[in-house]
């Protein structure tokens, strides 16, 4: 059997702990992202006192293999392991999982949606960007970046999209979860159509919640210890951006957009399709506009949507209902539910039963299709 070319559709850099310090526009520096060192852990803040991220699981890679008890959302800025903040390090440790490329997502920087001001937000997300365009820069042909977005101003959000094109970044986050403003209001059409003319794809990534007011800011993902039912279900804030998404005519009108769903698996998907076709067909519910062709909800899924896994053996066992070119392995090194240092071996078990063509596109060429990655 072919060995596989692996690339990792999900991929993350931590961010060092002066980026914000460093690289911040100078009027932002007294509220921008810090580490504070408290008793039993390293915290992100950022205004005062908001909090946006630990270092526990967004660094410990590989210990669900060798020590699965000691996991813990504890965790210091130093225990991250180099890679995560240093290009050269980062490959690396490619080559050690006999990985030949990956899509680099941030990790405190998806938590800071739940900063509540937007000014601020912006000039995190601008900051970011251009370090993250610098990290990527050393191996253009192994290292992508996907920058982020904030979406409270859409005008400012597409001027964004086009200036990380320039960055050389190939795709960007935007909320999974936008707040009161939802993916079906009609002052998003500038930004479709932006991604569409840019040919950027856009990321739904866990964590990726905006602030709502009235609400707390600032995540405190220790609490998910004590939630699983949110980590168990995590895949229904996606779901619910996609139907606004696909419901409204926005891949209709833009049938170039692609938008992902990034660290949600996929044994969700079959059925979240089926639903949509059967309230698109039949419910009070339903969307009375009738799409062109006699499209159904599912046909754009299909079409637009991509999805990025780790792990899924059921979803893999549902693939024909979502289609083969959708479906995108990621390694999520070096969080620490991710697959490195076993990536080879996992990939092989639960494509053990797929075909060689399907088989070379999950493990890497859709994505190295969708993001411009060197052919191989």
């Amino acid at each position: 059997m072919k060995k596989l070319r692996l690339i990792s559709s999900d991929s993350h850099v931590v961010e060092p702990a002066d980026l914000w310090q460093e690289r911040i526009d100078s009027s932002y520096r007294n509220r921008a992202p810090r580490v504070v060192h408290l008793e039993n852990r390293d915290q992100w803040y950022a205004e005062n006192d908001v909090p946006i991220g630990i270092f526990g699981t967004t660094g410990q890679a590989g210990v669900r293999f060798e020590s699965p008890e000691k996991l813990s959302f504890d965790g210091r800025e130093t225990d991250i392991p180099l890679g995560g903040r240093d290009p050269e390090a980062h490959v690396r440790d490619l080559d050690t999982d006999t990985v030949s490329a990956a899509v680099l997502y941030p990790s405190v920087a998806l938590t800071a949606y739940m900063i509540p001001a937007t000014d601020l937000l912006s000039a995190i997300f601008r900051s970011y960007n251009d370090w993250l365009s610098d990290f990527c820069q050393s191996y253009p042909h192994r290292l992508k970046g996907i920058g982020m977005l904030n979406v409270d101003d859409v005008g400012e959000a597409v001027g964004e999209l086009k200036r990380i094109a320039r960055l050389g970044l190939v795709g960007a986050v935007i909320p999974q979860d936008p707040g009161e403003r939802r993916y079906s209001h009609p002052s998003y059409e500038r930004l479709w159509a932006a991604a569409q003319n840019l040919a950027t794809p856009l990321s739904l990534h866990q964590f990726s919640t905006r602030w709502i007011a009235g609400k707390p800011p600032g995540l405190l993902v220790r609490d998910k210890e004590a939630d699983p039912a949110g980590s168990v279900n995590k895949e229904v804030t996606p779901r619910n951006a996609l139907t606004d998404m696909i419901f409204s005519g926005v891949f209709e009108r833009y049938p170039g957009l692609k938008v992902g769903a990034v660290e949600f698996e996929l044994a969700w998907a079959p059925f979240f399709m089926d639903r949509m076709d059967a309230v698109y067909e039949g419910s009070v519910a339903g969307f009375r506009k009738r799409f062109a062709g006699g499209a159904l909800p599912s046909d754009f899924f299909r079409k637009n949507v991509f999805l990025s896994f780790q792990e899924d053996d059921l979803g893999i066992k549902l693939r024909s209902y979502m289609g083969n070119d959708s479906l995108m392995w990621a390694s999520d090194y070096p969080h620490a539910e991710g697959t490195f240092p076993k990536s080879r071996e996992i990939v092989n078990r639960i494509l053990t039963d797929v075909e060689q063509d399907e088989r070379t596109r999950i493990a890497g060429g859709n994505v190295a299709k969708l993001y411009g990655f060197p052919l191989g």
